[in-house]
């Protein structure tokens, strides 16, 4: 390729960085669309929770006037009879209470003084709804036990709130972003902290009750289970008592196999061990019968995880998985068993952590809750943790928009990488070199000589000073790396609902076509980023067959041109910022190729290899030593 042609690759490359600069917007738009984005998600989530406790309560007067409902003393009488001292809890009317700070609303429900729902802030659906961690009644949330001869059930029960504040909100100082529930901000800029507490008392002085704190920029909710002369009515047998989580778990992504449906399921760390977690392809279950440290509901960028102060004594945990369901992915059951000592007074302390799956943040509070965050095999993990994401965290500190840090990040690795591409090519132009030699010795000693052909063409290499392995070793190194960026970018929380160029959504798959009709293996759509990642690919590998020696080989060439189609089916629904990645990598690596091949001499390079040739060839010292032994033995033999 001549200079125009390098110097029309450098315009596109410049065309690109100006054109997303241009379009950019400035840092008062993005701050006034957010808070437009906030204020129609405040007022959406308050409306639909106002016509949900509007619709409750119009539901239980229409219960109240039923001709055959009995009386509240009867009912309570009845419910005493079936649940001894807790059978007054039993009648009640269920009323709602909120607690926010600037990260998140928890909505609370006084049935069973339970956690009912829980809203992101800062963050909307594919669809543009208030993010919902999970919400409604179908949220199992309550302990299970014995007492007096009776199975109690506490999301059954009416709980007392103390202080009666509906809604509850805690501040603190202004919040710069990327500083979002960092724990090392909160020491330094500490904000307010509020409790809500439920309690549920069977008689004077003796009661159980659920408190919860939340403190400012934080996404840890403190949760304590405080009981006080309950040791009279609960079985004395007991060793732990149960407590019962689940929920139906939100679509918050487009629809895709390959995105949220593939990384939603359960994890969970054992006590001062690994962490493990159910599959990830299909419904699954799992009796923990060892100590554990904190359980995991995992989508895939948003978690919601409950956390022992010391650990579960064991666990059941389930998945149900619900693909073709258009509104839920799953759901997901834990049965947690809660230490319990028969005491007078007794405390159990836990945790919720409610929010985004971000590596950093995850990893701050020092519980391997990142291993959530799926980053690949041992090797590929390592390169991710602290490679990609230092650069990657670097970068987005001084630019904004992902699809020039992806550009920037592309070019440092391409960079760094670029003597093992030097090299690459340098081991295949030596090997063209050779060609001649070679296919005089494929003349000469034909099929039936393999072994006499194959020790003629290692000696011809070993005398010309040519590696035979030396173009496929760099390329393996790279390969990792490779590897690393493909999961990388479907779980970084950073490219979600972050547009570049046409696609909408660097976290999932571009599209610029709808098809009318599925492609079995291909989709649906048309990712114009994965065709772009497709011709790149082809032409780098007629670029690289160019410089390569045929090996006798032929079917090998026609393999080379088909994985490039393979990969077309594959990423198709895959993350548009991967295919991005891809399609820069290989841009760049055409234009690596295209300089080395410039400034090489190929004559020069046939002409030293000749000189080689003509050199004795050096011996190693473990060919040396070889020798030596083997004459030691002859002359022991003599």
């Amino acid at each position: 390729m001549d200079k125009k042609s390098i110097i029309g690759i450098g315009l596109i490359f410049a065309i690109l960085v100006v054109f997303s600069l241009m379009n950019q917007p400035s840092k008062e738009e993005i701050a006034a669309t957010k808070r437009k984005k906030d204020s129609i998600a405040q007022v959406e989530a308050n409306k639909a929770l106002q016509q949900q406790k509007i619709a409750e309560q119009q539901a239980a007067k229409q219960q109240a006037v039923q001709p055959d409902t009995v009386s509240q003393p009867e009912a309570t009488q009845a419910k005493t009879d079936e649940l001894g001292v807790f059978g007054a809890a039993a009648v009640g009317e269920e009323k709602f209470t909120t607690i926010e700070n600037n990260l998140m609303e928890i909505t609370f429900s006084n049935k069973g003084g339970r956690i009912y729902s829980v809203r992101l802030k800062g963050y909307q659906t594919h669809d543009s709804l208030p993010l919902m961690l999970f919400d409604g009644p179908k949220t199992l949330f309550g302990l299970n036990f014995f007492a007096q001869n009776r199975s109690i059930k506490t999301d059954q029960l009416y709980f007392k709130q103390l202080g009666g504040k509906d809604n509850i909100i805690v501040s603190g100082p202004e919040i710069k972003t990327g500083d979002e529930g960092k724990i090392k901000f909160n020491k330094e800029h500490p904000g307010g902290k509020e409790s809500v507490t439920f309690r549920l008392e069977v008689a004077p002085g003796k009661f159980m009750e659920f408190v919860y704190t939340l403190a400012y920029n934080s996404y840890m909710v403190d949760f304590d289970l405080n009981m006080q002369g309950m040791n009279e009515y609960i079985a004395a047998n007991q060793s732990y008592l149960n407590f019962t989580w689940a929920i139906d778990v939100p679509r918050q992504e487009r629809k895709s196999k390959f995105g949220e449906d593939r990384y939603t399921n359960i994890n969970y760390k054992f006590f001062e061990d690994e962490v493990d977690n159910l599959s990830q392809s299909r419904s699954d279950e799992e009796n923990l019968n060892t100590r554990v440290k904190w359980i995991g509901f995992k989508q895939l960028f948003f978690g919601s995880t409950i956390i022992a102060d010391e650990s579960f004594p064991n666990a059941q945990i389930k998945q149900v998985k619900t693909p073709d369901d258009k509104k839920y992915l799953a759901n997901f059951y834990a049965d947690i068993a809660l230490p319990y000592k028969g005491e007078k007074n007794e405390k159990v302390g836990m945790e919720f952590f409610f929010g985004p799956n971000h590596y950093q943040t995850l990893k701050q509070y020092g519980l391997s809750l990142e291993s959530q965050v799926y980053l690949g095999y041992p090797v590929v993990r390592q390169i991710n943790q602290f490679v990609i994401i230092p650069i990657f965290n670097f970068l987005r500190k001084f630019i904004s928009n992902f699809g020039i840090i992806i550009l920037l990040l592309t070019l440092f690795i391409k960079s760094v990488l670029f003597p093992f591409t030097y090299k690459s090519y340098m081991s295949q132009a030596k090997m063209k070199a050779l060609k001649p030699e070679i296919d005089e010795l494929n003349a000469k000693y034909g099929k039936d000589k393999a072994m006499e052909k194959q020790q003629a063409t290692m000696a011809l290499y070993k005398k010309a000073g040519v590696n035979p392995m030396g173009g496929c070793l760099p390329m393996l190194l790279q390969f990792p790396i490779l590897i690393a960026m493909f999961f990388f970018f479907p779980t970084s929380i950073e490219l979600r609902q972050q547009s570049f160029l046409w696609a909408t959504d660097l976290s999932t798959y571009d599209t610029i076509f709808n098809l009318p009709f599925t492609i079995p293996f291909y989709g649906d759509h048309v990712s114009l980023f994965c065709l772009l990642m497709t011709v790149a690919t082809v032409f780098y590998t007629h670029l690289n067959q160019q410089t390569t020696a045929s090996n006798g080989m032929p079917g090998m060439k026609t393999m080379m041109y088909l994985m490039p189609i393979m990969f077309l089916f594959i990423l198709n629904s895959y993350p548009s910022g991967l295919s991005y990645y891809y399609f820069l990598a290989n841009l760049i690596t055409i234009g690596q190729t295209l300089l080395i091949r410039r400034f090489v001499d190929d004559d020069k390079i046939r002409a030293q290899l000749q000189v080689n040739k003509k050199k004795p060839v050096k011996k190693s010292n473990f060919q040396k030593r070889l020798e030596e032994m083997s004459k030691q033995r002859g002359g022991l033999k003599k």
